[in-house]
């Protein structure tokens, strides 16, 4: 990506002296450029287990909250956050803003974007191209696609457009009609028509969830014409019929990990008399998955349990046809297509192609379709089934067609005969496959047939269903010269990029190719970009009024006067493909979003279809662009931590750092104090003796005493000395910390404690004396005391009270100690 750069040139001041003396030129160093600021780490946290709680609790859940404030500057910016000790990680917590990249540490130096099962120390959010202000996005613009060569071995099929949501753009491929072992995946990166990384591909698919392994490992079978599915509700996933020796199911790829993603059976291979050997689709409809097998069983997966539909296999549907023996290399010959909320099969059966018809509402054959309609004659195949609209656009029937002769057989919904769209008329041999249907740049209903067979070395036939006509200004069938130098394609079929406006074509000769969906010209000669903005994914705090309004979308990196701005604009949209608004891009090449209210539409599609009058930006290291953003508050990174149960954790405290175009960034430090909990306290039990001797060196700290609850009879007299021992005990888990003495009698106990500690388990024992005056006295005694970590501010708890007398000879005979006495007599 070019980016400007302030540069200063030195500036030579020529200075002349007095009369004759000139003196030497001098240069002038220019001042450098101020220094960059780096940015602001700001960091906060939040209970999530009880919000608003503070302290927070022994095994709560917190969130922690980093905001990066970009100076301006854009860039690579890094963000690492150690796991303080006292807290571990919640897996799946780590929250970054879009296009920032995630990873984690075990040993707080090697990162991994895989996240561990457990023992994560520190956690890291990247972004290795920030756009200045932190709150936009930039997507590459897609050039014209030139025609490249893939690694399919002539049977990567139909191709199959993937913009991710990382701004890759890839052509993905399936080899068709292989066995399980061999390689059959092939990923091309549209931006560079070089193979994605990740390579060498093709690679093999497996039943078992994991990155694609490498040479002939698989275990996944392909069928003869696959129909592939994105999953709706979980991006970069597609689903692809495909079998093993055991089993006909529906296979997941993931695309934005090079994965597999499993593998559902739906029905056993073999079978007698009629065999499941493979199978056709798949078609999608109200959530669920419908593929076809060769016995003329209709299977069915649920795409969001990804489990089999309630009772399925539905037996009986379509013709059945190479099912006489068990063999996996007898393929179905045919396809699907939908029309009026219902499955229309065509196959190949001996006597003739066939067309039938499934009601997923009833789950058998459908209304006035008791038995397969005859759509070709006896000892022909067909690849393919289409469905055919009225000019409203409108479903109105499906047709099958036939290579020899070249022929369409056509149906309604109904069932009833159907006059078969006028094609001009096709050489013997054409074979055709499934067509793409789009809506075109001026709006009409376009199917696009790909041909080859006979003496079609590769063609594109298309049919506008609003004029019910071949597409005006495009021969029918469209033949692609140039392409591979002769044009020998062998189409097999096409994707639609419906953000450049260009259809990307693969057939059996494995080249890959773009076409203009207007004049069928290749390559096409559009460039798009499709970018996504959503703003509430750049907030993780679950706070609100973080957006103030759109500014807007904008091409960067091209020159205007390359592009033919009266027939090129921005569709902005909402991610369910509801369009906002299609704005021009003004003389500046940029779309003003400004109008557009963030609160009722938070998120944004932005489809910039631009029309080339030539392709001078692009190559040579220079990457056009689309830029879009909002203004807002700077961008989070959120991740979770559970505290410990460990009465020893008094508190945690967290830290983020990291680097950007300015330099170092150190964030704020947040300590959150945890409330010991009950379980957590100190359990200080007092006992207050008085010692039975009069003798103070039997009476202090390590003397033998005795002691007792009250003094022998006779012992102070009239007058005297009481010794007191005050012992605290703590039998809890924790600390007692702060702990004074109350003793309201013997103040002297109070100034001789102090302020001290009792670990748990510990005693401490306080030793102090009184001058009686007046007998008998009770002293009481309790102590003050907190947890060891409590958070500041916490008030200290009082324990119980403990007693000792110190007796006259009336008391005496009333003491514990003299009841004990006289017990043992």
């Amino acid at each position: 990506m070019r980016r400007s750069q302030v540069g200063t040139r030195p500036i030579l001041l020529l200075a002349t002296a007095l009369a004759l003396t000139f003196a030497p030129p001098a240069v002038m160093a220019a001042a450098d450029p101020p220094a960059l600021a780096p940015g602001t780490l700001t960091k906060s946290v939040q209970n999530n287990t009880d919000p608003g709680s503070n302290p927070a609790d022994h095994g709560d859940v917190l969130k922690w909250v980093m905001s990066y404030d970009d100076p301006g500057a854009g860039g690579s910016v890094t963000v690492t956050d150690p796991i303080g000790s006292g807290q571990a990680l919640v897996p799946g917590s780590l929250k970054v803003p879009p296009d920032w990249v995630k990873s984690w540490s075990t040993d707080g130096t090697t990162f991994s974007t895989t996240e561990p099962g457990s023992g994560v120390v520190a956690v890291r959010g990247t972004n290795p191209d920030l756009q200045p202000g932190g709150t936009s996005l930039t997507r590459l613009l897609l050039p014209p696609v030139q025609p490249t060569t893939t690694a399919t071995g002539g049977d990567g099929f139909t191709p199959l457009l993937y913009r991710a949501a990382n701004g890759a753009i890839e052509s993905w491929n399936i080899y068709h009609h292989l066995v399980p072992a061999n390689p059959k995946v092939v990923c091309i990166n549209l931006l560079t028509s070089q193979p994605c990384s990740g390579g060498p591909w093709p690679k093999p698919l497996n039943t078992t969830a994991g990155p694609l392994g490498s040479g002939s490992t698989g275990n996944l079978a392909s069928p003869m014409a696959g129909q592939f599915v994105f999953d709706p509700a979980r991006p970069g996933i597609v689903y692809y019929p495909a079998s093993t020796t055991a089993d006909l199911g529906v296979a997941c790829l993931d695309l934005d990990n090079r994965a597999n993603c499993g593998f559902f059976p739906l029905t056993p291979t073999g079978g007698s008399p009629s065999a499941s050997n493979s199978l056709a689709g798949l078609t999608e409809l109200n959530g669920n998955l419908y593929a076809v097998s060769t016995n003329g069983s209709v299977l069915c997966l649920t795409m969001s349990s990804r489990t089999p539909c309630a009772g399925q296999p539905y037996a009986g549907i379509a013709a059945p046809h190479s099912d006489t023996s068990v063999n996996p290399g007898l393929y179905f010959y045919g396809s699907t297509t939908l029309a009026g909320g219902k499955m229309f099969i065509s196959s190949s059966p001996s006597s003739g192609a066939k067309l039938s018809c499934f009601d997923p509402a009833t789950t058998t054959t459908c209304a006035g379709w008791a038995t397969p309609k005859a759509a070709g004659p006896a000892g022909v195949i067909t690849y393919g089934v289409f469905t055919s609209y009225t000019t409203t656009g409108a479903e109105e029937g499906a047709c099958v067609p036939t290579p020899s002769p070249y022929q369409l057989n056509c149906y309604t919904i109904a069932g009833a005969s159907l006059t078969p769209p006028a094609f001009p008329a096709m050489p013997s041999g054409a074979l055709t496959f499934n067509p793409k249907v789009i809506t075109g740049p001026d709006g009409h209903l376009r199917s696009y047939f790909p041909f080859w067979g006979g003496p079609i070395l590769g063609a594109t036939g298309c049919w506008d269903w609003n004029t019910d006509a071949a597409c005006a200004g495009m021969a029918f069938p469209k033949t692609h010269p140039g392409v591979g130098g002769n044009g020998n394609t062998r189409d097999y079929g096409y994707d639609y990029d419906e953000a450049g406006e260009c259809l990307l074509g693969l057939g059996d000769a494995g080249l890959l190719f773009s076409m203009d969906p207007v004049t069928g010209a290749s390559p096409c000669f559009r460039a798009g970009a499709s970018l996504s903005l959503t703003t509430p994914d750049f907030y993780c705090d679950g706070a609100s009024g973080h957006i103030t309004g759109y500014q807007d979308a904008r091409l960067v990196d091209i020159d205007i006067a390359n592009i033919d701005l009266a027939n090129s604009a921005a569709t902005v949209s909402k991610p369910d493909n509801t369009v906002i608004a299609t704005l021009p891009f003004a003389a500046d090449g940029s779309v003003d979003l400004s109008g557009i209210s963030p609160s009722t539409y938070p998120a944004l599609v932005i489809d910039a279809s631009l029309r080339l009058l030539n392709v001078d930006d692009f190559g040579g290291g220079n990457e056009p662009h689309l830029v879009a953003g909002f203004v807002g508050d700077p961008p989070q990174i959120c991740f979770q931590t559970k505290l410990s149960s460990d009465c020893g954790v008094y508190s945690v405290s967290n830290t983020a750092s990291g680097t950007d175009a300015g330099g170092a960034l150190t964030s704020n430090t947040v300590q959150q104090p945890i409330n010991p909990g009950q379980a957590c306290q100190p359990n200080i039990a007092v006992n207050k003796e008085i010692c039975k001797d009069s003798r103070a060196s039997r009476c202090g700290p390590g003397g033998a005493g005795p002691w007792g609850k009250t003094s022998p009879a006779g012992l102070l007299g009239i007058l005297g000395t009481a010794y007191w021992r005050i012992t605290v005990t703590n039998t809890g888990p924790v600390d007692a910390v702060g702990v004074t003495v109350n003793d309201a009698v013997a103040p002297g106990c109070v100034t001789a404690a102090g302020t001290f500690t009792v670990a748990a388990g510990a005693s401490k024992q306080i030793h102090c004396s009184t001058f009686l005056l007046l007998l008998p006295l009770t002293n009481t005694a309790s102590v003050n005391y907190s947890a060891a970590g409590a958070p500041q501010g916490t008030p200290p708890t009082t324990s119980g009270t403990s007693s000792a007398t110190a007796c006259s000879l009336l008391c005496i005979l009333g003491s514990p100690d003299r009841a004990a006495e006289l017990r043992a007599r």
